[in-house]
């Protein structure tokens, strides 16, 4: 069976442009030509002639390798597949076989390199994203062939697909005697993942990451993708880098794992990266030989700056280390502001406004307690659409909100939205750190009534009024110009000018106004503490009586 590639190859195009050459002629193939006549080829060969165009080295930019995260449910051997590509004993030392950092490396296949990022698992992949790294060209979806389709792997695609990542999938383990690939595929057409085999666009890989079965298949397919995406990277220009891992070594001090998106990395360079800056004195690659220059998409350790960058931080250039410097503590200092104000919070009644401004789709992350409950969601959502507004359901589990949920509604910048379901304490944390909303809800027309009125700009924000203290009256005094003026001493809390008040007489209200007044001797103050006699005014209510009893009241946003 000729390959893509192979027939890419014999007429010197990549397989991005074979594959139009092939739709052109109404043939349909992606990965493999079962059957091309000698004709056929000959027509390739001479639209191959005419098409051909300039190499993008011309354009001063040079075919980049391709970033690969694997993403999949634990324990389905991500690890271990990757640590059989790159033949090194990874997965061996690290705690109970599960990935604990996020590590780069790179392997070297038909003469073409192609560079692994080994995550923990989908959620930091999207933490990245959540601070504005996109890194992965291309996610490979492990799934091991005796387990199949779990809750994670669902989660995986949903992430990969926010992303806008394209998904190879490898079936993982199908050297053990319970492996049931055929079943495998048919759980991955519900996620609209169909097999090529099966006359989809998925390319499925049966693989074992312990007798190394299929895995030249696999590498094979992952550079077909790249070639599809037509990768590219200009070694000479803006130098751009995200951080990948960075930690404090006791011999070398900070170290900081970097992957290069654009230009190129020699030692000497100055950086700067968030508060983090210095001259670069050393670059060090996956297998610990240093290197003098590394380019796009290559993963590099850095030595020389002052501080571990953090993962999914950029790096750039500068001219001087005085330069790197200063923008590294404007930075530190911007961090310190932000750390207070944090991002803007994405909920219901900021909706309307985003979509006025950029008509924004409302992207939702959907937990809910059964599966009847989710589907019932997921119909009644896509029929609340219209014209101006599209919901877009991220991705829809059963369970608790959990962490990878708030992570993925940060990335996605929406909303969680909770259905007879709790929240894990952790997630609600993160969520108050990363500014998500989540919205829980037991009735689903309440649900539905939220969203409509929010796509319409119609949902007001949810407030509450908080009693901060209590007064006493004890003298009234009536003021020209000023009105009736409460002599009080505060029993509970305090006074704040401005507040909102409710006269009491007995149990009942007799009045309510604003304290638009007080006086401490002939002092205008703007706040009264407990055990301490004021004057205070009320606007809006002028039959305060000796004897009466004031409270006082802050309103507070709660949803």
């Amino acid at each position: 069976m000729m390959r893509v590639y192979q027939l890419a190859r014999r007429l010197n195009l990549s397989s991005g442009k074979l594959l139009k050459l092939l739709t052109s002629l109404g043939i349909e193939a992606k990965s493999s030509l079962s059957s091309l006549s000698s004709k056929e080829v000959r027509q390739l060969e001479e639209l191959a002639l005419k098409k051909r165009k300039p190499s993008l080295k011309a354009k001063k930019l040079l075919s980049r390798a391709p970033i690969v995260t694997l993403l999949g449910h634990v324990d389905h051997g991500k690890t271990s597949l990757l640590d059989a590509i790159r033949q090194t004993a990874v997965a061996k030392e690290e705690v109970g076989g599960i990935t604990q950092r996020i590590g780069a490396s790179e392997v070297e296949f038909q003469g073409k390199k192609i560079v692994f990022i080994d995550t923990p698992g989908h959620e930091a992949f999207t933490a990245m994203r959540a601070h504005g790294a996109q890194v992965t060209d291309i996610a490979v979806l492990v799934i091991a062939a005796d387990d199949g389709v779990m809750p994670q792997t669902v989660e995986a695609i949903d992430h990969a697909r926010a992303a806008k990542v394209p998904i190879l999938v490898a079936v993982n383990k199908i050297d053990k005697s319970e492996a049931k690939s055929d079943q495998i595929k048919r759980q991955l057409n519900k996620y609209d993942l169909t097999p090529e085999e099966w006359g989809g666009k998925t390319i499925c890989v049966e693989v074992s990451a312990l007798t190394k079965e299929g895995l030249d298949g696999l590498l094979e397919m992952i550079l077909l993708e790249a070639e599809m995406l037509e990768l590219t990277g200009d070694p000479e220009g803006d130098f751009k880098a995200v951080v990948i891992e960075g930690e404090m070594d006791r011999r070398k001090g900070p170290c900081s794992t970097l992957l290069i998106q654009e230009g190129s990395l020699k030692i000497g360079d100055i950086l700067v990266g968030g508060a983090s800056f210095g001259k670069v004195r050393a670059l060090i690659n996956w297998k610990g030989k240093k290197l003098k220059e590394a380019g796009p998409s290559a993963p590099v350790i850095v030595l020389g700056l002052s501080d571990i960058g953090t993962p999914g931080g950029i790096f750039r250039k500068v001219e001087s280390e005085r330069k790197a410097r200063q923008l590294a503590e404007t930075t530190r200092i911007e961090e310190r502001a932000k750390s207070l104000t944090k991002r803007d919070k994405i909920t219901l009644e900021t909706l309307y406004q985003e979509q006025v401004k950029e008509k924004k789709a409302l992207d939702i992350i959907l937990k809910a307690d059964t599966q009847g409950s989710l589907k019932a969601l997921r119909d009644v959502l896509n029929n609340l659409e219209d014209e101006e507004v599209r919901i877009n359901v991220v991705h829809g589990g059963i369970g608790e909100v959990n962490k990878s949920d708030v992570l993925l509604a940060a990335a996605s910048k929406g909303i969680v939205i909770s259905f007879n379901v709790g929240t894990f304490s952790e997630s609600l944390t993160l969520a108050k750190d990363e500014r998500v909303d989540i919205r829980s809800y037991q009735v689903i027309y309440e649900m539905i009534d939220d969203i409509k009125k929010s796509m319409q700009g119609l949902l007001e924000p949810r407030y509450e009024e908080v009693e901060i203290g209590e007064v006493e009256v004890r003298e009234i005094f009536r003021i020209p110009k000023v009105g009736v003026v409460a002599g009080s001493y505060i029993t509970v809390g305090k006074v704040v000018r401005g507040s909102k008040a409710k006269i009491f007489r007995g149990d009942e209200i007799v009045g309510e106004g604003v304290v638009s007044g007080l006086k401490r001797f002939d002092k205008d103050v703007s706040e009264v503490l407990t055990g301490l006699e004021c004057g205070v005014n009320v606007e809006g209510f002028n039959e305060i009586r000796k004897g009466d009893l004031i409270k006082v009241y802050e309103t507070k946003r709660v949803g």
